[in-house]
């Protein structure tokens, strides 16, 4: 019998170790880093496979299933954020808005002669890309980019002229690298603000009072839902008159319910035109109060805009991160399995050469 459990004991010992040092580590090793006991030690050898490799693997999976997650709840927070920013422009849009329609209404056809609001021959054209700043939310940057080519191709092939504002790093990057003509480069960040816009309205002003380009148009991401986002086009100049005074607007807001994120949107009726009675004295001429007008309400829209643009890009991050963390659940899940299998293959081994023993002693 002792001779059996020696025997067993020298099975079980070259089963599980490489080594008669395999699991030896230095005191001070152990004080100084608690981890570095298991990152030190030498692999065991379980069948085939390696278990401490293994096991390393598993733990760097769920250790990144658990940054993605953070991610995306980050991500939700500032989707959030961006969701507070549309609703606290709301009041100054519809005063604009009312009072711009009211103005119209007072001027009737004069409103035709501003230079915002002529229509010219075209024969260039400004795109006006928004793109993101960063990677890592899926199809976002791709789609929009591909919808900027495509547009661009198809008034190439109308015989007009294109030269592009780009607003956003991952799209500066790609046209800066394939040599495409880029009047203007600006960061979209993540929190835009009418500083921001400002800056991007005055270059499109400029660029169309001063003839350079005949029409801009700006091509953004319309946020739809937290799974779905529309790459749009449409025209910021020359602006229309009855778009401003008789377009309605649409605000989203993010929902929870059973610890799952969704979008609300409501579609917002046109602001009442402002009724201004016919012997009112304006101190300036109408039509100059209606031109101040018109940079305002651009800068409106930009604003808009890239809050909607970054909204989408948020999303897209949320859905991008918890794809990356259901694969990295399944990738730990298979991982378990094969190593469980691995384990129960050597223990099988360990009991037939147990058996195999004591029947060679029978």
């Amino acid at each position: 019998m002792k001779f059996l459990c020696i025997l067993s004991a020298l099975a079980t010992a070259s089963a599980f170790t490489t080594s008669p040092g395999a699991f030896t580590v230095s005191p001070s090793t152990t004080q100084n880093n608690p981890g570095a006991a298991h990152r030190t030690r030498r692999a065991t050898i379980v069948m085939d496979g390696k278990a401490n490799a293994i096991r390393d693997r598993i733990s760097t999976v769920n250790n990144t299933k658990k940054i993605t997650s953070a991610m995306k709840l980050v991500a939700a927070a500032k989707v959030r954020r961006a969701q507070d920013s549309v609703l606290a422009t709301r009041p100054f849009s519809e005063t604009l808005q009312s009072v711009f329609g009211g103005l119209i209404q007072r001027l009737g056809g004069e409103a035709v002669d501003l230079p915002l609001l002529t229509q010219r021959e075209v024969n260039k054209v400004t795109l006006t890309v928004i793109t993101g700043d960063r990677g890592l939310c899926g199809g976002y940057n791709s789609f929009m980019i591909k919808k900027a080519e495509a547009r661009f191709a198809e008034l190439k092939a109308q015989g007009i002229d294109c030269d592009m504002i780009l607003i956003g790093k991952k799209g500066a990057s790609y046209f800066s690298r394939r040599e495409y003509p880029i009047r203007a480069i600006y960061d979209t960040g993540q929190n835009p603000d009418s500083k921001q816009a400002l800056a991007i309205s005055e270059e499109i002003i400029n660029t169309f009072l001063s003839g350079e380009s005949d029409a801009v148009e700006l091509l953004y991401t319309k946020f739809v839902s937290l799974i779905a986002s529309t790459p749009s086009v449409r025209t910021l100049v020359p602006f229309s008159a009855s778009e401003i005074s008789q377009k309605g607007d649409e605000v989203f807001q993010l929902t929870s319910s059973d610890g799952d994120f969704g979008v609300e949107r409501k579609e917002l009726e046109v602001a009442e035109p402002q009724d201004f009675p016919n012997d009112m004295i304006f101190e300036q001429d109408p039509l100059q109060i209606v031109n101040s007008i018109l940079p305002l309400y651009l800068n409106g829209q930009i604003l808009r805009t890239l809050q909607e643009s970054v909204a989408s890009e948020l999303a897209a991050r949320m859905q991008s991160m918890q794809s990356a963390s259901d694969n990295a659940g399944a990738l730990a899940k298979k991982l378990n399995q094969e190593y469980n299998r691995a384990r129960q293959a050597a223990v099988t081994q360990e009991i037939l050469e147990i058996v195999s023993g004591a029947s060679a002693l029978e």
